[in-house]
Formats: structure tokens, C-alpha cells, sequence
């Protein structure tokens, strides 16, 4: 457990780090037009890495320290999905596992019917509880292996995000897809298209 020291260096990280984080200086520079005012937001090479961190605490803080906001629902959805995944197979795992132990101990365990006549009538095998038990333990193992993958995904495209949001575009380079009619026949060819202006 933590002591109160290590909650408090804790604390001021986190404090530190939000007042070091820069928004961007706005710097007005005079084109070669003097009408023309442009303005330019200076990098911050720390950027990306304080998105991957901020990302790494808390999935979500990176997407939201970007200001993609709309990006916080699809990242605890995905890690949701995993997580109730995970909790569901690790439940019908042990309760395939219950009932094997109480069949092994000689008890009437939930896959075994008792008959009016006091028989009883068993759903699944000994072996059929075992499989079942494996293939459940698989899937939760799945699953939690699938959202740690989600989890190390969203630090990683927290990270590209910041490193592209400080990314000078331009409208002389594009790149879109692209549809043209096929010239023999009556079908048609699908691809993307580069093209680069130059004035």
C-alpha cells in the first residue's frame, strides 16, 4: 500500500506536470504582403510524450489532453468491452469448475438433473466440464490479452496524435481516393491518388 510520502510526490507529478504543459505561444510574424498577418503556433517537442504519459496514467487523459474529445468514448468503450469479456469468462469458468469439484466430491452439482425416481442424469461428462472449463479459460485469457492491446493502442495513438496535431499541412500535397472508369470494360478501377502542386 501506499504511504502518505509516495501520495504526495504522486500528487505534485501530476500538479507539475499540468502547469509545465503548454498550450502553444501564438507568434505573429509580417508576410511579404503587409496586409497579410500570419500566425503561427510554436512546437512543443514534449508534446507527444506528455500525451503518452498522460494516456499511460489514466486511458483517456491523452485523447483528452489533445482535445479529441470525441475519441474518450470509442477508448473506454473498447477497454469496457474487454474488461466485461474477461469478467464474464472468468464466471462461467469458475462455474464449470464448481461443478466439476462437486462431481469429483460426489455432490449434485448444476449440470446433473435429479429424476422423480431419484436417478439422475448428467448434462455434460466429466470430460465435457474439463473442456468446457478449458475453453472458457482461454477466452478470458483473450480477452484480457485483447485489452491490454486496446490499452497500449490508445498511448500509442495518443502519442501520433499529438505528434500530427503540430504538423505544418499543406493543400499542395493530397492524397484521396480515387475512382476511374475502366476503359475495356464496363467496370470500374478503385485506388487512391497522390498529387502534388507546384507553384
Amino acid at each position: 500500500m501506499l504511504n502518505r510520502k509516495s501520495i504526495l510526490l504522486i500528487g505534485f507529478l501530476w500538479i507539475y506536470a499540468f502547469a509545465k504543459a503548454q498550450t502553444g505561444d501564438t507568434i505573429i510574424t509580417d508576410d511579404t504582403d503587409p496586409d497579410t498577418i500570419k500566425t503561427q503556433q510554436s512546437i512543443d517537442p514534449l508534446r507527444p510524450a506528455k500525451a503518452a504519459f498522460y494516456a499511460a496514467a489514466l486511458p483517456g487523459l491523452g485523447q483528452a489532453y489533445n482535445k479529441d474529445y470525441w475519441k474518450l468514448p470509442i477508448v473506454y468503450g473498447a477497454l469496457g468491452t474487454g474488461v466485461f469479456f474477461a469478467i464474464d469468462n472468468d464466471r462461467e469458468f469458475k462455474r464449470y469448475r464448481t461443478a466439476f469439484k462437486d462431481r469429483l466430491a460426489g455432490r449434485i452439482d448444476e449440470f446433473t438433473i435429479v429424476n422423480e425416481d431419484g436417478s439422475t442424469t448428467e448434462v455434460f461428462t466429466n470430460d465435457g466440464l474439463i473442456d468446457a472449463q478449458d475453453f472458457f479459460r482461454r477466452q478470458k485469457e483473450l480477452a484480457i490479452l485483447i485489452t491490454a492491446g486496446m490499452y497500449v493502442l490508445q498511448i500509442i495513438e495518443a502519442n501520433v496524435d499529438a505528434h500530427l496535431s503540430q504538423y505544418n499541412v499543406s493543400d499542395d500535397l493530397t492524397f484521396a481516393p480515387d475512382i476511374q472508369p475502366d476503359d475495356l470494360g464496363q467496370a470500374f478501377r478503385y485506388g487512391f491518388k497522390i498529387t502534388y502542386h507546384i507553384d
